[in-house]
């Protein structure tokens, strides 16, 4: 696996420690790998969420290819850059597998006894595990209003017609199978 992916809670102690789930951490050693090692995470306050986005050198980059995209000197690449980098740790992981998590972070996130640990393939995110779980109800309310447009973008990017649409009445259009019509929801 080289994705950040599920979703783990854990405990965190009264000095911000917190182990790292297992899964997370061999992600964390092939980017260190395939990118160098920085000694830990990058981890900062999340810009829309009460949350802590981190991840390894592949998130810098990442975060790098979007200011590279904004002209240099400009307001917005510096706002960017503050809010990101300017807001960094770098966590060391310890023999045991922990973080500590620095109290400004922890207080930006509302961490106090548990945290949950979130997959999001090229990052994760530590949430207070109430938070996260209206997040998740939410965004999951919102992928189900929107699956109808995700499934038409799909079918126009195949260059398949809209009038052979699955969900109109009477059954399927008729065509080939691309194999995910059972699985989704």
């Amino acid at each position: 696996m080289n994705r950040f992916v599920s979703t783990f809670e854990s405990s965190i102690d009264a000095r911000g420690r917190v182990s790292v789930p297992a899964s997370f951490r061999a992600v964390l050693d092939r980017d260190a790998a395939t990118f160098g090692d920085i000694g830990g995470i990058y981890c900062y306050p999340s810009l829309d969420a009460p949350a802590l986005d981190a991840g390894s050198e592949r998130l810098a980059r990442k975060i790098d290819s979007l200011l590279n995209d904004l002209p240099e000197y400009s307001d917005e690449r510096d706002q960017l850059s503050v809010a990101l980098y300017g807001n960094v740790q770098i966590l060391s992981i310890d023999g045991d597998g922990r973080i500590v998590i620095p109290q400004g972070l922890r207080e930006h996130a509302g961490l106090d006894r548990r945290v949950t640990f979130v997959g999001l393939g090229d990052k994760f995110q530590i949430w207070s595990p109430e938070v996260f779980i209206e997040r998740d109800r939410l965004a999951r309310e919102k992928v189900k209003a929107h699956r109808k447009l995700f499934d038409a973008g799909r079918r126009l990017a195949h260059g398949e017609p809209e009038e052979r649409r699955d969900d109109r009445p009477g059954g399927s259009s008729g065509g080939a199978s691309d194999g995910e019509g059972s699985a989704r929801e």
